[in-house]
């Protein structure tokens, strides 16, 4: 097992994650197995009951982990599946520790941060580096461990001192450690200043742990003579400084790091000994979405209705899957961010200049997205939004509090029910629509919630469902959750016989996961969270139609999809490296010929096909290759 540390100095936020993760990726691009820890320094035991706010987005795993988002980061950048065992936090660690020495495992000896908390460290460090991650399901050859907060922190340094002795515990030849520090650029002239990056690498070697690469951020390429200046005063090889200037997106990030070598460095370093059979259709597949990603053109508007856009890491994984399907409808992604208070009556009165734009950006948007959230403030301008939306055939999507609220707004407006809410919001509601889970604790607040994959079951008349139609059809899907509210039972057929539909639900039947609006383009509640199983390389389903309903393109698009079964190109896919490996470089084009004057041109090679198929009865290698559509002549 090969291990990489990032580690970060000068300032957090800095990029570690975005770097830990382009490392990853073009490991995989070589054909091995990747595999990513993130610790963060906080005690508490997860990132659930953080704020967004102070935090960022808490990421969902499959097994229900609420973790830090850098999480996401690795899983859609490197296409793994984590656990929660792979974000370590000083609450966990502490915990164990604890525990351990209240059952007697210390027996006689006074406990204390060195040895027992480092070695703890240094324990689920190596146990969790060697559990599989991917569709493989055989161990790792990398591990890239990210230190979370910065050098010279108080919290981090147990982490700091645990990652010291890790290097002698594992060996010289095993561990490679890739230190990020900001370059910042100083005075009219743009002078790039290197002393922040030299005091931060000097902090690092004094408390025993000298960096093998100097990933450096800055607003530009780095001159010649500042990496010259690095190499000398940090101690490394000038080929060892990677200069990671502002790109244009993060998708840039491994080209321009693999442009300066880092990867036959860290070959070099480390001894990596790479299959004979590297992926290199992964590695033109990502080059060709960076390509893709300059050269849009046409672009597509969407007005994101949140809580705390104040802090727009608390929305990122929406974001990603908005890109992400927005980059698979050749579309140049344009987000605009109202805070939902800024919608409601009462903003009218106090701001009228904040509530008249917000209302013009919201009215002028081609799809309304409406993200989760917790407690009452802003959901009135979430409803008003979800009204607009529903009154005027605008495409929406709502994503748990979103998809909620789209249900209490349909009460009020459409069923007749004054004064229906969700319990969660007003307590003596009338009519409450929305309504606490039984099972779940209403006073713990931590890890309590309905949370990780569940299994969501399309009703049988449902056939003719966007929803279902966009996942190709299958009679069972699975997405994650992070909720502790439902939509109160008592008051589906009511709901239904006006209009709305309940086309998802649980695999008993009883609690409702996915709503649709008859006699609407796209008007669609998901009580999941379809953008935590987004990838660059196949966005997830909903956020796809959502993207082709907004772009006008919906229509044509169900074109193919209606096609038999071996012509779809949606559903839950399997690991997109090992589809893409099955693809052959510069495969035959084959023409699908549609009514009218649209028709679908797809990369395929059916002998190339793998034998077995996705979940949904899609053959990998049209889920790799993807399809573009021509109207006209013209190809979207």
């Amino acid at each position: 097992m090969k291990y990489i540390i990032v580690s970060g100095g000068v300032i957090s936020g800095i990029g570690k994650g975005v770097i830990a993760s382009s490392t990853g990726l073009l490991l995989r691009t070589r054909g091995l197995r990747v595999t990513s820890i993130k610790i963060d320094p906080y005690l508490n035991i997860d990132a659930g009951t953080l704020s967004p706010l102070d935090h960022g987005e808490v990421f969902v795993l499959d097994d229900g982990g609420e973790v830090d988002l850098d999480l996401g980061n690795y899983e859609r950048f490197l296409d793994i599946t984590l656990t929660r065992e792979n974000n370590i936090t000083t609450g966990k660690i502490y915990k164990s520790v604890i525990e351990r020495e209240r059952r007697g495992d210390y027996l006689g000896k006074t406990v204390q941060v060195v040895p027992h908390i480092t070695d703890a460290i240094q324990d689920w460090v190596e146990r969790v580096a060697h559990i599989p991650v991917d569709a493989s399901g055989e161990e790792p050859d990398v591990c890239i461990v990210e230190l979370g907060g910065t050098v010279g922190d108080i919290e981090s340094a147990p982490f700091i001192e645990a990652m010291r002795q890790f290097q002698f515990r594992v060996g010289h030849s095993n561990f490679c450690l890739i230190h990020v520090s900001l370059i910042p650029v100083v005075g009219s002239v743009g002078e790039q200043k290197t002393k922040p990056t030299q005091a931060s690498v000097r902090d690092l070697r004094g408390l025993g742990l000298t960096p093998d690469l100097v990933a450096c951020r800055s607003s530009k390429p780095l001159d010649d003579d500042v990496k010259e200046k690095i190499s000398m005063f940090c101690h490394v090889p000038k080929e060892h400084v990677m200069a990671v200037h502002d790109c244009k997106s993060v998708y840039h990030v491994p080209l321009l790091l693999d442009q300066q070598g880092l990867l036959n460095v860290l070959q070099n370093r480390l001894n990596l000994q790479p299959p004979q059979t590297p992926r290199a259709s992964l590695w033109t597949k990502w080059k060709e979405l960076t390509v893709r990603h300059d050269r849009l053109h046409d672009s597509v508007n969407i007005c994101l209705v949140g809580k705390y856009t104040h802090l727009k890491d608390s929305y990122i994984s929406l974001v990603k899957a908005l890109e992400h399907a927005a980059l698979a409808c050749s579309r140049k992604l344009h987000i605009d961010w109202v805070e939902a208070e800024e919608l409601e009556s009462s903003t009218l009165s106090v701001d009228p200049i904040k509530y008249h734009e917000a209302w013009k950006v919201l009215v002028g948007a081609s799809g309304i997205l409406v993200p989760g959230g917790f407690g009452g403030r802003g959901t009135e301008g979430k409803i008003a939004a979800a009204k607009w939306a529903r009154e005027n055939k605008v495409p929406y999507l709502g994503v748990c509090l979103g998809m909620q609220l789209a249900v209490v707004e349909f009460a009020r407006n459409v069923c007749g029910l004054t004064g229906a809410n969700s319990a969660e919001l007003d307590k003596d509601t009338p009519h409450p629509v929305v309504i606490n889970m039984p099972e779940i604790s209403a006073t713990q607040m931590g890890g309590t919630m309905r949370l990780g994959d569940r299994p969501t079951i399309f009703t049988p008349n449902s056939t003719d469902s966007i929803t279902r139609r966009l996942y190709g059809s299958p009679n069972a899907i699975h997405e994650r959750h992070r909720h502790r509210y439902e939509i109160n039972p008592a008051y589906v057929a009511q709901i239904e016989a006006a209009g709305m539909r309940f086309i998802g639900k649980d695999e008993k039947g009883e609690r409702m996961i996915v709503v649709e609006l008859a006699d609407h383009p796209f008007y669609v509640g998901t009580q999941f969270h379809p953008e935590y199983k987004t990838r660059p390389l196949k966005p997830t389903p909903v956020f796809l139609g959502f993207i082709l309903a907004a772009a006008g393109l919906l229509s044509q698009y169900f074109d193919t999809v209606d096609q038999p079964q071996e012509n779809r190109v949606l559903g839950r896919y399997p690991s997109v490296a090992d589809n893409l490996d099955a693809v052959a470089a510069g495969g035959v084009h084959s023409q699908s010929s549609q009514p009218h004057h649209h028709h679908v041109q797809q990369q395929l090679r059916p002998e190339d096909a793998p034998k077995e198929e996705s979940p949904n009865g899609v053959p990998a290698v049209v889920a790799a290759n993807g399809l573009s559509v021509e109207v006209d002549g013209k190809k979207i």
